[in-house]
């Protein structure tokens, strides 16, 4: 248990490097919080500083999710085996809440004063080194959303709740530790694009309209 808990910290530690902050620190002081929509993401960060510094922070924040599924959850702290039969059930339970905690420091990152992103670039880190096969439904569920409605904080938010149903409709093994993080993963990403739930509802919220396929009748 002492183990499991060291690992979920690192994780949440090691999620708290945001791509965006880290870079922008490196560029001179650049903060994208202070800038157009106030997130640390990709997103605003290509709107703001341009398609190298954004692949950058999209790669930084991807890559941590995968290390920390990948990386911290299989690592054993203490030495020894454990016990053998048990072993493969624990170290998916490690692996979702190490992906979980990642999130959650992308989100409140303990180095920036607890405002981070939205988490959804991590996330595709963590199912990426979960099960890579989980990303083609949704990735594909946050093309065709986006594609039908113009919004990318839509799009992220349902290709997201793709997760938890692919693991149920796929039986995908460890069904429980992987429903647990798609539905916690849910939760998060919903909370965290409260703001733009709110501008969608109000009509003010900005289209991706190279991607939106109405986008030029509608204009």
């Amino acid at each position: 248990m002492i183990e499991l808990i060291l690992k979920v910290a690192l994780s949440y530690l090691e999620g708290s490097i945001v791509g965006s902050l880290l870079l922008g620190k490196l560029r001179g002081g650049v903060d994208i919080r202070k800038m157009a929509s106030g997130n640390a993401g990709a997103t605003n960060a290509l709107r703001t500083q341009g398609k190298a510094f954004a692949f950058g922070v999209l790669f930084i924040d991807i890559f941590k999710g995968w290390v920390a599924t990948r990386v911290i959850a299989p690592l054993t702290l203490f030495g020894g085996g454990g016990d053998a039969a048990g072993a493969g059930g624990a170290l998916a339970w490690a692996a979702a809440l190490c992906g979980i905690a990642c999130m959650l420091g992308h989100v409140y990152p303990v180095f920036y004063g607890f405002r981070g992103g939205k988490g959804v670039a991590t996330l595709v880190g963590v199912v990426l080194g979960l099960g890579p096969a989980l990303l083609v439904p949704v990735l594909a569920t946050w093309l065709v959303t986006a594609m039908l409605f113009g919004y990318v904080g839509l799009a992220s938010m349902v290709a997201t709740l793709a997760l938890p149903v692919a693991v149920v409709v796929g039986h995908v093994e460890p069904e429980m530790p992987m429903l647990v993080l798609g539905v916690c993963a849910t939760a998060l990403i919903i909370y965290t694009h409260r703001s733009n739930i709110a501008r969608m509802r109000a009509g003010t919220e900005s289209r991706a309209r190279r991607l939106w396929l109405f986008g030029k009748q509608r204009l």
